[in-house]
């Protein structure tokens, strides 16, 4: 089933959630995307980790071959130059299909006093934190993040398993997002004393 079609499928779900409140919420897929500037985000990591492996599979590689290691075959210390060769495609595809699959993949939303977030691209995760619940919301940038005009939400509660983390949103959407948790969270709180 395609990606749309699930999200249909799922929007007309008449799944629900047990809300802290004691309410019901409908459980569907989150409607925001993240930003666009994301998959240049998850390009250039993607294709750094790639370099990295593929650089280690060759200093490998002559290390083995310059060493020849005894206790090796030696059908496998012939063609020890095969290793950087297979690291690279098994890599540098993933590198570069992964971030256009992340993008496809990743939503959020904001909705009344629940957040709902999903994320994933091998596997997916859904997270469902009821605003009430939540104890801090911070914005974070790394360098490149930075550079791009991207941040990351990171919403903590309690609970490990209910907090949440949005990456690859524009600083602004960033921002705003977490400046409402906040005050929603708040107010939640001070209606409940």
């Amino acid at each position: 089933m395609s990606d749309h079609a699930e999200e249909h499928a799922e929007r007309a779900s008449a799944a629900t959630a047990v809300s802290g409140t004691g309410g019901r919420v409908p459980l569907r897929a989150p409607a925001n995307p993240v930003s666009r500037k994301a998959v240049a985000l998850w390009l250039f990591e993607g294709v750094f980790w790639s370099a990295v492996l593929i650089g280690g599979s060759f200093l490998l590689a002559r290390w083995i071959g310059g060493d020849r290691w005894s206790w090796l075959p030696g059908w496998a210390l012939d063609n020890i130059w095969w290793l950087p060769a297979l690291v690279t495609l098994a890599t540098l595809p993933a590198a570069i299909v992964e971030p256009f699959w992340r993008y496809a993949v990743h939503r959020w939303e904001l909705s009344g006093d629940v957040v709902y977030a999903r994320s994933g691209w091998i596997s997916r995760e859904w997270a469902f934190v009821p605003v009430s619940r939540i104890q801090t919301v911070d914005k974070a940038q790394g360098w490149f993040e930075r550079a791009l005009g991207l941040a990351t939400v990171e919403i903590r509660t309690a609970s490990h398993a209910g907090s949440s983390t949005i990456k690859g949103l524009d600083y602004g959407v960033a921002a705003t997002l977490a400046e409402e948790l906040a005050r929603r969270a708040e107010e939640l709180r001070d209606d409940a004393t």
